[in-house]
């Protein structure tokens, strides 16, 4: 018998979500995700299936919305990911922290 104690991250592999919309606003654009039973906890990827309009103001803020709830995404660091960061990218990966609360984008496909 082990004393150490496991902590295991996304046991049953990284959930792939599609998007279902973008909004784009005045204070933000937000990536809607399809409904999920649960929230992915630790990693998942997001394939967008509708992109950001190349017209949106690149300097605003993303939000991802799941499940009714919407939360900034940000960079590992803590920074605001903008439409900047995202604009062209067809597949990225985002790290669920649910300790702090947080979504950070960790990598992007740009197509």
């Amino acid at each position: 018998m082990s004393c150490f104690a496991s902590v295991t991250t996304n046991a049953g592999g990284i959930p792939y979500i599609s998007n279902t919309n973008v909004t784009v606003g005045t204070e933000s654009v937000d990536i809607a995700l399809g409904f999920r039973r649960i929230q992915p906890i630790g990693y998942f990827t997001v394939h967008m299936d509708n992109a950001i309009p190349s017209d949106a103001t690149t300097t605003l803020p993303v939000t991802l919305t799941m499940n009714g709830t919407t939360r900034s995404l940000t960079l590992p660091n803590g920074t605001a990911v903008t439409v900047a960061d995202l604009l062209a990218t067809n597949v990225f990966l985002v790290f669920n922290d649910r300790f702090n609360g947080t979504l950070a984008l960790m990598s992007r496909t740009i197509v």
